[in-house]
């Protein structure tokens, strides 16, 4: 297979899920009750009122964040372990170390998509930790007794918290899935460019809402 059909299978690979998440951006910006990420995020902003309003219901609310929480926790672990997985597989590529000019003449469509491999698992570690980081801070809070003082100074960061934990959360589980086109790629080119049409096909399916909302 020719070096430009190489290069060009790898951006193909990688602008098919590029151009897709800038035309849910705009689609989010026009028409946010149509996408399944603004929704969820209401919801969860909604559940935290719900449970803040209901005495009781601090145990319950403890235990959906835990749920929460333990997915986020095993979104990372993975991301975390592909990560390192990646990294030996890059690694070859790299030695000897090579300066940055040097570096820049030696990069092969291959070793761009390790790279480019390498930074989407690290983003999904990034975004899945800092959903936990977020999960916990409103665990605490939903702890607190409904109606106390406390629990009403923190209501609104609650609210704020529990939705970016969502949207992290879900930025991490997306860039996990996003890995796909790059080891497609990696295992024969043109496999990458197919990869990458049947994730966008899938995500599609996940981020448009059902009529019924």
């Amino acid at each position: 297979m020719s070096l430009f059909i190489t290069w060009l299978a790898a951006l193909v690979t990688a602008a098919i899920p590029l151009l897709y998440e800038l035309v849910l951006w705009w689609t989010q910006r026009q028409r946010p009750a149509q996408v399944a990420r603004t929704a969820h995020a209401n919801l969860r902003e909604e559940w935290f009122s719900a449970v803040s309003a209901v005495a009781g219901s601090e145990i319950l609310a403890v235990q959906t964040l835990r749920n929460s929480l333990m997915s986020a926790t095993m979104i990372a672990s993975t991301a975390a372990i592909g990560l390192m997985g990646a990294a030996t597989l890059v690694a070859p590529s790299l030695h000897p170390p090579l300066e940055v000019g040097s570096l820049l003449l030696h990069i092969t469509p291959r070793l761009a998509m390790e790279l480019l491999l390498l930074a989407t698992l690290f983003a999904s570690l990034v975004y899945s930790v800092m959903a936990v980081r977020y999960y916990n801070h409103v665990g605490f809070i939903v702890s607190m007794p409904v109606g106390s003082a406390q629990r009403r100074f923190w209501a609104a960061s609650g609210g704020v918290y529990v939705r970016r934990a969502g949207l992290l959360y879900g930025w991490g589980l997306r860039h996990l899935i996003l890995v796909a086109p790059m080891l497609g790629f990696i295992v024969h080119p043109l496999a990458g460019p197919v990869a990458a049409v049947l994730v966008v096909v899938a995500l599609w399916g996940f981020d448009r809402l059902a009529p019924t909302h």
